[in-house]
Parts: structure tokens; C-alpha cells; sequence
């Protein structure tokens, strides 16, 4: 890591390090010069070679309702990426957060996928979104459990997995694995070592539609990665692990909500048991096929009770931030509209991975 090597060369003892792991995890330093345990020439050392910055996100818009606080970030290279933190009654909260500025896999029902791959956010980008001290100074406390569920595809952006390992390594963010979801398309080979790599993190396989043909239509990677090769991935990993795995099914009014639909979503499943349905209704998002549309509360719960009848685990997803657009990206959307410069896709190479401005 390229701070480590640093202090090393300035000849600072090893202990320096760790003041400045400190105050990163404490999530109330901004800034190098925040870091009051540093010497001040160490601290101004710091901030002329790696930018005064901690963390390389700054907030660029707040949007609050009730239960749900979503933050507009703008990266260092202009790029803008959405988090959103849930409140839930019981007084927990839940951060989503996003592993890419944009999308490149065109799903037709999200508004992330309309705007397109910006680029692949690095570690430090992905983790500063639950370390920044924006959410300190709103008196926040650290989220109970954080899920890649924001902007992009988790498993198309190779950084995911060192976010992962400081987002779960005790000497960093030190979260309990259990309490990280990733959630996926299917993006088959990062999915094999997702669950080779962090077998105790949650997994989140949307399908949307058991039929390959519909599916391709809903989301297109299902021609290069097909559904079942997913699911034969999960089946050996919850055999495995013997941990739940979770499918989620975006509910579409007259697109796939069918009897047949529900039928063949229960036959895919060869071994139902460690697998929970969460069935989501469809809101409309920007950008998304003007076709679709929201299934009534009466089909959502007719569906649910049809896979459990059927001997599937299923619950119907609790939705919250609908007056805040808060579905991914309706606010980068409305950045995009106003300044179309901002999403404009740039040279998608995978970039270094630089884990704490490493």
C-alpha cells in the first residue's frame, strides 16, 4: 500500500499506520490534517502527495424522506455515485451502495443501466461510501449491515473484492461478512470466486424471469451467462456453506407474473430449501422500458403465497424511499438530464486497484 510505503520512507514508526487506520475507522476525519495523532509534517506530507482527502467521495446532494437518506457522491474524477441508507423501525439501518458509476449490461427495468458504463469505481471509492464521515455528522451510527445493491454490476468490477475484504477484515471496517450482501445479474466466473473467495457473504441472484428468452429481453446478460449456470454455481456453494442464498424477482405487471411464471420459478429450484424468493415490485425508473409496469398489492401477495404453497421459501421485499426517487439511479438521472457531460462513458479498462489510496 502505497501510504504504508510511505510513512516507511519518512522514516515514521510503524505505529503511525495504525493512528491513521484509527481515525479512518472512526469515521470523523475528513482530511489528512483531521488526523491530530499524526505530527502535523507528517500530516502535511501526506496531503501533498496523495491529495488532502481521506476518503476520495465528496456529498453532492442530500435526498431525505422518512425512512431513507440518499446521498448523491461526486468522485475525485467527476464521477457521481449513489448511496442510500434505510431506517428501519426497529432502529437499525441498512446501506446500499454502489460498485460502479453507471452500468454497461443494459437491463431494460433500471434506470443505472440507461445511462450506461462510466467506469468501475476502485476500493477505496466503494468502501468510502460506508466509511465517510458524512453519515458521522448526520449522527449516524456505522450501518448494521451494508448490501451491494446500488449502481452497477457488483460482480463485472474485480475491485469489489478487495472492498470486501476491508469492508470484513477486523483491521479495517471489521464488518461481519454475514451482514454484506452482494447481489448479481449472474455474472458467472466473478460469482465462482465470490463464493470461493468469501463464502460467508450473502448472495443476491436476481432472475426476474425463469424463461431464458424473456430473461435475455429483461436482462441481457443471461446470453453470455446463462440463469441456470448461476444457479448450478449457488447450489454447490449453499451445499457447501449452508448458507442461504437469496432470488430476487422483480415483479412485472403482464411481463412476468404469470401462473407459468410462478410454475417454472419453482421448478428451477431442484433443491428449494436454502433458497428465499424476494418478490419486489416494480416502480418505474428513468430510463427503463416505457412498457412496464407496476403489478397490484393483490397480485404481489397472490404471487408470494403461490411459492410458498409450493413449498419455496418467498416474502414480498419492504420498499421504502419512494417519494425521494430513491431506486438506483434517479438521481444521477436528474444530474445526467441537466448536464449530459457528466455520464459521458469513458475508457472502461479495468483500472488499478488502489485499497486506501494504496
Amino acid at each position: 500500500m502505497r501510504i504504508r510505503d510511505r510513512l516507511a520512507q519518512t522514516g515514521a514508526p510503524a505505529f503511525r499506520f495504525g493512528q491513521l487506520i484509527a481515525a479512518w475507522q472512526s469515521s470523523t476525519a475528513e482530511t489528512f490534517a483531521d488526523v491530530h495523532a499524526l505530527p502535523a509534517g507528517l500530516r502535511a506530507d501526506l496531503a501533498e502527495r496523495f491529495g488532502p482527502r481521506l476518503h476520495p467521495l465528496t456529498p453532492l446532494e442530500v435526498q431525505r424522506d422518512e425512512q431513507v437518506e440518499k446521498v448523491l457522491f461526486a468522485s475525485e474524477s467527476g464521477a457521481r455515485i449513489e448511496t442510500v441508507v434505510s431506517h428501519y423501525r426497529a432502529g437499525w439501518d441498512s446501506m446500499c451502495i454502489s460498485s460502479q458509476a453507471g452500468c454497461g449490461l443494459g437491463c431494460t427495468f433500471c434506470a443505472t443501466g440507461a445511462v450506461g458504463l462510466v467506469r468501475n469505481l476502485t476500493a477505496d471509492e466503494i468502501v468510502a461510501q460506508v466509511m465517510h464521515p458524512h453519515w458521522t455528522r448526520e449522527g449516524l451510527p456505522r450501518p448494521a449491515s451494508v448490501a451491494f445493491m446500488g449502481m452497477g454490476e457488483a460482480l463485472a468490477n474485480p475491485h469489489v473484492f478487495d472492498a470486501l475484504t476491508l469492508l470484513t477484515d477486523a483491521g479495517y471496517a471489521g464488518m461481519s461478512a454475514r451482514r454484506v450482501t452482494v447481489s448479481t445479474v449472474g455474472f458467472a466466473p466473478n460469482l465462482t470466486r465470490l463464493v470461493d473467495e468469501h463464502p460467508q457473504v450473502t448472495i443476491t441472484l436476481s432472475v426476474h424471469s425463469p424463461f431464458a428468452q424473456e430473461r435475455a429481453r429483461i436482462i441481457p446478460l443471461e446470453e453470455r451467462f446463462p440463469l441456470a449456470q448461476s444457479l448450478d454455481i449457488l447450489d454447490r456453494h449453499a451445499a457447501r456453506s449452508r448458507r442461504k442464498v437469496y432470488l430476487a424477482y422483480l415483479l412485472i405487471a403482464g411481463v412476468n407474473d404469470s401462473d407459468d411464471h410462478l410454475a417454472e420459478l419453482v421448478r428451477a429450484r431442484s433443491r428449494p430449501e436454502p433458497f428465499h424468493v424476494s418478490v419486489i415490485r416494480y416502480n418505474e425508473a428513468a430510463g427503463a422500458s416505457p412498457d412496464y409496469r407496476a403489478p397490484s398489492s393483490i397480485r404481489i401477495d397472490e404471487f408470494v403465497h403461490g411459492l410458498t404453497v409450493r413449498g419455496v421459501h418467498a416474502t414480498r421485499r419492504r420498499q421504502f424511499g419512494t417519494g425521494i426517487d430513491a431506486a438506483c439511479g434517479q438521481l444521477h438521472a436528474k444530474y445526467l438530464a441537466a448536464d449530459p457531460t457528466i455520464a459521458a462513458p469513458v475508457n472502461t479498462e479495468l483500472i488499478p486497484v488502489t485499497p486506501l489510496r494504496s
